[in-house]
């Protein structure tokens, strides 16, 4: 088997050309996060947990998440915040609310997306990222200590 090193410029190359491709672009990425956080907000388990957190801060909120899902789609560079640390601090979450959150993800990219191939491309990484958020906030609590 032959193995090709790739520079990291070379790999955010390949990244940008896939994503632009698949049509995603910052203003995707925009529409993105506005129409999801708006579908979050309204849900009746999901829209408590944020607006308890977030209170009157959506629109800074909104920004980071900007930056979030541009730099996890088109390795942007544009995120450089610690995700996990701020949802550790949640109360009263549970692997459900996971499951609302990217069936709400999903939702919103089947009707912003033109491109199934898109929808699955977001899919991909909200997936891995809930999987990581779920064994750390639950898994890792659960197992015994050494």
């Amino acid at each position: 088997m032959t193995y090709r090193v790739r520079s990291a410029e070379d790999r955010r190359r390949e990244i940008q050309e896939n994503a632009a491709r698949l049509g995603i672009n910052e203003a995707f990425v925009s529409n993105l996060v506005d129409s999801f956080y708006a579908r979050v907000r309204a849900h009746p388990m999901l829209g408590p947990i944020f607006d308890t957190e977030i209170k009157d801060k959506w629109e800074p909120h909104l920004a980071k998440m900007k930056d979030f899902w541009s730099s996890v789609a088109m390795n942007t560079g544009r995120y450089s915040g610690k995700p996990f640390p701020v949802h550790m601090k949640l109360t009263g979450l549970t692997p459900a609310h996971f499951n609302i959150w990217l069936a709400l993800f999903r939702l919103t990219l089947e009707d912003i997306s033109e491109n199934p191939e898109t929808v699955d491309y977001f899919m991909e990484r909200a997936d891995r990222i809930a999987q990581n958020f779920q064994f750390g906030m639950f898994e890792l609590q659960n197992l015994p200590a050494r």
